[in-house]
């Protein structure tokens, strides 16, 4: 954690001088040349990075005074080895604060989710995740061990679509005890040519930590359709228990774990 939030504020550092210098010129992105363009894209990876903070008007003004300074030779005499410590309890105490609101809004995502989908039965397994049947399939139900081929829409409690397949026009396939515990668990619920929604409780998901777009402690929910449980090709059955390869990569899918 101490090695993510020290990268992150150094990051955090030089984008509002970025943000800053792009507000002066404002250059049309189509006359930019190559070296500018990425540039443009640096100021961008690197404000996405600052993002997982939500630093205050405030915060960001001292941030771009201390970058400036230090740009000019201006910078104030202060002990870096006293402010290391201070800036580290700082920024735990920041991070925690936001895993902590994103919590709770999941407590009531999850009621709310309940309450609102009551035709759906929705059963609360046993990790707490929230199982809700839309179609019940006709064919096997998966086991944690198989390849699964689905189709799916991730969502934030807001209703903010962070993944979806669909989008991609292409299915996800993936082993099941390869991706977050809410899939592990969840999928396993459904039977082929099923449909589902699962709402997941951040410890069955990202937990704190968060994962792209995800930040730590949310509550997410997924549409899922389960499309195909994937047949093992006949030399992976050949293959002995203990010498099998690790599972290939799932796709770049919310559902892979972190």
């Amino acid at each position: 954690m101490k090695k993510m939030l020290f990268a992150v504020l150094a990051l955090s550092l030089t984008v509002p001088a970025v943000a800053q210098q792009a507000a002066k010129t404002e250059p049309a992105k189509n006359d930019m040349s190559e070296n500018q363009k990425i540039m443009y894209f640096l100021g961008g990876a690197l404000y996405s990075q600052v993002k997982v903070f939500d630093f205050t008007a405030e915060e960001r003004e001292y941030m771009l005074k201390g970058f400036g300074d230090a740009v000019n030779g201006k910078s104030e005499k202060i002990d870096a080895a006293e402010y290391n410590g201070k800036v580290q309890k700082y920024l735990n105490a920041k991070y925690e604060k936001m895993i902590s609101v994103e919590k709770e809004n999941g407590k009531a995502f999850v009621e709310r989710a309940k309450k609102e989908n009551k035709k759906l039965k929705p059963k609360t397994l046993k990790s707490g995740v929230v199982y809700m049947q839309v179609l019940k399939g006709k064919g096997a139900a998966p086991k944690a061990t198989d390849v699964v081929k689905v189709n799916y829409k991730g969502t934030f409690a807001d209703g903010k679509v962070f993944d979806s397949s669909y989008d991609r026009k292409t299915p996800a396939e993936f082993p099941l005890n390869g991706v977050i515990p809410c899939w592990t668990e969840g999928v396993q619920q459904m039977k082929v040519g099923g449909k589902a929604v699962l709402v997941c409780p951040s410890d069955t998901a990202y937990g704190d930590r968060g994962a792209g777009p995800i930040p730590g402690g949310a509550t997410l929910k997924f549409e899922v359709e389960l499309l195909e449980i994937v047949p093992p090709q006949p030399d992976e059955e050949n293959v002995p228990a203990a010498a099998a390869p690790a599972p290939a990569a799932a796709p770049a899918a919310p559902a892979v774990k972190k």
